[in-house]
């Protein structure tokens, strides 16, 4: 008679997220996951494979709530200009609330496993290319709307945003002030005038 799981497997997934989230892959034991998770060992490897395997389940929870957050949130401003700046400033809010300093799960993942692990690597790759076409379809709105002058390029401009946007979380981690990071986001979204 097989047995019955007695836990949420999505429900420990979330609690595998953010223990991977703030310990990193390598820093991370099976037995912090026993612990964490409130499950054994066999029940771990029964239900989500090896650690390897946890953890990228893991990260692409982490990288799909990301996105869909992030529609919302753009998209839920009338101004695109305002939709970029508000990010940015919620980036910077949460940064700084964040008394752990994990910063980005996915900037972590990047600078821990990305040059060694060929798998991370696309993964973020993908990642970076999904948020940048985000970014660009916002942008692309904002000209429809004549918010955004249309001789702009778009996929440039896209691309950089996603670069200060990452920029600024691991600025985040070195303890940089809010007003100081605040006058990076004014000047970084001076190139949408």
């Amino acid at each position: 008679m097989p047995r019955i799981k007695l836990f949420d497997r999505e429900e420990v997934l979330e609690k595998a997220m953010k223990l991977f989230w703030k310990q990193g892959f390598y820093a991370t034991s099976i037995q912090d996951l026993v612990n964490d998770l409130g499950i054994n060992r066999a029940s771990i490897y029964d239900t989500y494979g090896d650690k390897r395997e946890l953890f990228l389940q893991a990260f692409r929870l982490y990288r799909k709530t990301s996105l869909d957050e992030l529609k919302t949130f753009l998209y839920s401003h009338s101004s695109i200009k305002e939709g970029f700046l508000n990010l940015f400033l919620l980036v910077v809010d949460e940064g700084i609330k964040d008394t752990e300093k994990k910063g980005c799960f996915v900037v972590n993942a990047t600078t821990e496993l990305a040059s060694d692990d060929e798998m991370i690597f696309k993964i973020v790759k993908e990642n970076r290319i999904v948020f940048e076409e985000l970014f660009y379809d916002h942008l692309s709105l904002g000209v429809e709307r004549k918010e955004i002058d249309l001789n702009k390029d778009l996929k440039a401009i896209a691309s950089f945003l996603f670069t200060f946007n990452n920029g600024l979380k691991v600025m985040l981690k070195t303890g940089a002030s809010r007003d100081e990071l605040k006058k990076s986001v004014h000047l970084a979204l001076s190139v949408l005038d």
